[in-house]
C-alpha cells in the first residue's frame, strides 16, 4: 500500500498562512514568506518547468520530497476558486500546465466534472470526503506516494483520521503572529521526530504519525 505523507511550510509560532486570507492573497498577511526559500532551488523550478536554480541542501530536500509521487489530494482552498457553486472558469492557481502531472483530488462539497490540464494533471472533484479521496488517490498512485498537498484543514483532517505515515514541515524562522495554524485542535497526535536537514534559511524535520 502507498505511503501517504504531506509536507508544509511552517512559521516558528505554528502558522501556515498568515492572516486576512483572501482570493487576492490566499496565503494572508506575510504568508508568502512561508516559501520564498524554496522559489530559486534547482529542483523546485525544474518541478516547475523553469531552469536555472541553485543546489544545495534544500534543493535535495525539494528532489525528495517529490520524487514518487503518484497522486495528491488538496482541499478547495488551496485548489481555489472561492466557496459555494464552482465558477467553472477557475482552473487553479498553476496555469494550463500544474506542476503535479499526476491526479489530483480536491475535497469539495460541489461537485465538478473533472479537469484534465496540460502535462499529465487531472483534477478530480470528490464530495464524499477524505476517506473516499484517500481511496481513490491510492488506486490511482499504486505502489507510489500520495501526497496530501495542503492546506492546513485538509492535513488536519487527515491527521485526525490517521490516515498520514509522515508530516514533514519546513519551519522557515519567521513570526507571523496570527493567521492559520496548522496543528490546532490536535491533542491526541502523537509524533515521532525521524529525520532533521538544516538547511542555509529553513529547517525540515519529518516525522513518523503514530497511531
Amino acid at each position: 500500500m502507498s505511503t501517504v505523507t504531506s509536507q508544509l511550510s511552517i512559521s516558528l509560532d505554528g502558522y501556515v498562512a498568515g492572516p486576512e486570507q483572501s482570493l487576492q492573497d490566499p496565503l494572508g498577511r506575510g504568508g508568502e514568506q512561508l516559501h520564498e526559500w524554496a522559489y530559486n532551488l534547482e529542483s523546485w523550478r525544474a518541478h516547475h518547468g523553469l531552469s536555472g536554480g541553485e543546489p544545495g541542501v534544500d534543493a535535495d530536500v525539494v528532489e525528495e520530497m517529490t520524487r514518487d509521487v503518484g497522486a495528491y489530494v488538496m482541499g478547495r482552498r488551496m485548489f481555489g476558486g472561492g466557496d459555494g457553486p464552482w465558477d467553472e472558469t477557475w482552473r487553479g492557481w498553476w496555469g494550463e500546465e500544474p506542476p503535479f502531472r499526476t491526479p489530483v483530488f480536491v475535497l469539495t462539497h460541489q461537485p465538478r466534472e473533472p479537469l484534465p490540464m496540460a502535462g499529465g494533471t487531472t483534477f478530480r472533484f470528490v464530495t464524499d470526503g477524505v476517506h473516499s479521496a484517500l481511496e481513490q488517490a491510492r488506486e490511482a498512485a499504486g505502489d507510489r506516494k500520495v501526497a496530501v498537498a495542503g492546506g492546513a484543514s485538509t492535513v488536519r483532517q487527515y491527521l485526525a483520521a490517521g490516515l498520514l505515515d509522515t508530516l514533514q514541515l519546513h519551519i522557515v524562522p519567521v513570526v507571523l503572529g496570527g493567521g492559520e495554524r496548522l496543528l490546532t485542535g490536535l491533542d491526541d497526535l502523537r509524533l515521532e521526530q525521524a529525520a532533521v536537514v538544516a538547511g542555509p534559511t529553513v529547517t525540515h524535520v519529518t516525522y513518523r504519525v503514530l497511531r
